[in-house]
C-alpha cells in the first residue's frame, strides 16, 4: 500500500453502516471482505462477485484490519 494511503482506500461514515469501515464508494466493509477471505473466497473470486471492489481495495481491507489489531491489546483467559 506505499504508492497510495491507506485511507484513500478504507474510510469510516457514521452515515454508511454505522459508522464500519468500509472500502471507499462502496458499502462493502472491511468486517465482509475480511469474512468471505476467512471462508476461503480468494481475492480474484470477491472481485468477479463485486464488480467495484480491486484488488487494493481488498489488500487494503486485510492492510487495515492488520493495523487494527496490532493497536489492541489482548489478555488470555481461561475458558
Amino acid at each position: 500500500m506505499a504508492a497510495m494511503k491507506l485511507t484513500d482506500r478504507i474510510v469510516a461514515d457514521p452515515e454508511i453502516l454505522g459508522g464500519k469501515p468500509i472500502v471507499a464508494g462502496t458499502r462493502i466493509s472491511v468486517q465482509f471482505v475480511l469474512g468471505q477471505l476467512g471462508r476461503g473466497v480468494t481475492i480474484d473470486e470477491l472481485i468477479q462477485q463485486y464488480g467495484q471492489l480491486r484488488r487494493e481495495d481488498v489488500l487494503a481491507a486485510i492492510e487495515f484490519a492488520s493495523e487494527s489489531v496490532g493497536r489492541e491489546a489482548f489478555f488470555a483467559t481461561k475458558g
